[in-house]
């Protein structure tokens, strides 16, 4: 009993401590509830860790690009700004749409809707992490 007990506190600590954790858990766009994560989920790196999600929604009619900043990144006291859109035929001819930015150190962004779901499309994000660089990434391409 005591060890299911201490094993299921260790557990619980995990979890509230954010260990593993980092995948949002946003599900809706702006003004679109009815919104569905389409493709993989892209990770951003920054010194050898994941500290950001990328992913590419579809409703309303819409496709949507989303990223978030993990709370394990969050809590390095660093300052950072993200952008999102989707990347309309992924590849050399690649155009960005609904792009959106957000600086001081924002949890998440939702990039705008956009009338591309006949077109070839990837979620696009990118954290700009204050004196360092920009990272980024692409989710998978979805037809």
């Amino acid at each position: 009993m005591l060890r299911s007990l201490v094993v299921a506190a260790a557990a619980a600590a995990l979890v509230m401590g954010g260990l593993g954790a980092g995948v949002a858990q946003a599900e809706s766009a702006p003004g679109c509830s009815s919104t569905v994560q389409i493709g993989s989920t892209a990770y951003i790196k920054f010194q050898g860790q994941d500290i950001a999600s990328v992913k590419q929604f579809k409703g309303c009619d819409k496709n949507w690009a989303y990223i978030y900043a993990w709370e394990s990144f969050r809590q390095r006291g660093l300052h950072w700004f993200l952008s999102t859109a989707v990347d309309v035929n992924p590849g050399p001819n690649a155009v960005y749409e609904g792009g959106q930015d957000k600086i001081h150190s924002p949890i998440e962004v939702w990039s705008a809707g956009t009338d591309t779901l006949s077109d070839c499309t990837a979620g696009y994000g990118m954290i700009s992490v204050i004196g360092y660089d920009n990272f980024s990434a692409w989710t998978d391409t979805r037809c």
